[in-house]
C-alpha cells in the first residue's frame, strides 16, 4: 500500500471516535440486522478506503454495525454475485465502480446482468484518472505525446493495473480517439505497476489520483493530464486532457448498491443516509484530499449514470479486444 493510502485509510478508520452524521434511523426503517458491504478488492485498495470511509457514519445513523468484507476476485464478480443473492432487506450492499461497468462487457459469461440486478443505492465518490510518465520520458505534454507516439508507433510501453481494468481501458480509449498505437503492459495491481513506472521500465500509465498523487507531489512522476472535462482542484495546473483530444473523458467513481428486489423504501433510506454522510465537511474534505468529490446522486440519477458509464466502457473494451472468461 503506497504512503498516501496508507495515511488516509487511518484517518477514515479513526473518524469512528466522532460522529458526523447525527441518528435519524428510527426502530422501524433500521436495517433489521447487520449491514455488510462486499468489496471486490483486497484491503488497502481505493475501493476498500471508500468503503471504511462510509461505513462508520451509515452505523452511526442506522444503529446497525457496518461490517466492510473483502470478496477480491474476478475483477469484484465474486462480490457482485453474492450480493444479487442475497436477501432484499438492504443489510447486504456492495461497493460498485467502473470495474463493475467494465465487466458488463469485458466477461462474457457472467451469471448476472448487473444493471438489470443490483439496484444502486448511493454514490460515494468519483474523480478523474491522470496520465502519469517517469521523469527520464522525454515528452513533457499531451501534444508532444501524440507527436512521438505518431512517429514511434509501439516504442511507448503502457503500463496499468491488469488487462481490462480502467486504467488499461482509459489508455485504450486515448489510443482511439487520438489515433495513436502504444504497447499495453499489464500488471497484478496498481503498486508494482507504477513501481516499474518511477523506474523507467514503462513510460506512461493512467492511474486514479489517489494512488499517483504522492509520487507527483514528490517529483517522482510527471503528470500530463487529467481525464476529467475540467482540471482537478487536487492537481492545480494539470490540464485535462480533453483540451487536446476533444471530447476525451474517463471518470473513476464508486457507490454502493443492492439486491434489484431491496423495497424502495430501504434503497430510499440508505440514499439519504448516505447523502447526508457526504455532505458533512469532514468526509468531503477527505474525499477532495484524494483528488474525487462527494457523489451525492439519487437512486434513479445513479441508475443512469452506471448505465451510460457500462455503455461508454463497451466500446473502449471492443476496441482493445480485451477479454477475460
Amino acid at each position: 500500500m503506497n504512503l498516501v493510502r496508507r495515511k488516509f485509510l487511518l484517518l477514515s478508520i479513526g473518524a469512528a471516535a466522532s460522529p458526523l452524521v447525527p441518528r435519524s434511523a428510527t426502530a422501524d426503517s433500521s436495517p433489521p440486522r447487520p449491514v455488510h458491504i462486499l468489496v471486490g478488492f483486497p484491503p488497502g485498495s481505493v475501493g476498500d478506503i471508500a468503503a471504511r470511509l462510509i461505513a462508520q457514519p451509515l452505523q452511526q445513523s442506522l444503529g446497525q454495525s457496518v461490517v466492510v468484507d473483502n470478496r477480491p476476485g474476478a475483477g469484484g464478480s465474486l462480490a457482485a454475485e453474492a450480493v444479487i443473492k442475497a436477501q432484499p432487506d438492504g443489510c447486504t450492499l456492495i461497493l460498485a465502480g467502473a470495474n463493475n461497468a467494465i465487466d458488463a462487457t469485458l466477461y462474457k459469461n457472467l451469471p448476472f446482468d448487473f444493471i438489470r440486478d443490483i439496484a444502486m443505492v448511493a454514490g460515494i465518490m468519483q474523480g478523474p484518472l491522470v496520465m502519469v510518465t517517469n521523469r527520464s520520458f522525454a515528452v513533457k505534454s499531451v501534444a508532444e505525446l501524440i507527436s512521438y507516439a505518431k512517429a514511434n508507433p509501439g516504442k511507448i510501453n503502457m503500463a496499468s493495473s491488469g488487462s481490462g481494468t480502467s486504467p488499461h481501458l482509459a489508455g485504450e480509449l486515448f489510443q482511439m480517439m487520438a489515433g495513436v498505437s502504444m504497447v499495453h503492459v499489464p500488471y497484478r495491481g496498481s503498486e508494482p505497476a507504477l513501481a516499474d513506472l518511477v523506474a523507467g521500465r514503462v513510460q506512461l500509465m493512467f492511474v486514479p489520483v489517489i494512488g499517483a498523487i504522492g509520487f507527483i507531489r514528490a517529483g517522482r512522476l510527471r503528470a500530463l493530464a487529467v481525464t476529467s472535462l475540467k482540471a482537478s482542484p487536487a492537481l492545480p495546473g494539470v490540464p485535462p486532457l480533453a483540451a487536446v483530444v476533444p471530447g476525451y473523458e474517463v471518470t473513476s467513481w464508486l457507490g454502493l448498491g443492492t439486491t434489484k428486489a431491496t423495497p424502495a423504501e430501504t434503497v430510499a433510506l440508505l440514499n439519504k443516509t448516505v447523502n447526508a454522510s457526504l455532505a458533512e465537511p469532514a468526509i468531503a474534505d477527505r474525499i477532495r484530499a484524494l483528488g474525487g468529490e462527494p457523489m451525492i446522486m439519487s437512486p434513479s440519477e445513479l441508475d443512469a449514470f452506471v448505465a451510460a458509464d457500462t455503455a461508454k466502457w463497451a466500446k473502449a473494451v471492443k476496441f482493445s479486444g480485451a477479454k477475460v472468461d
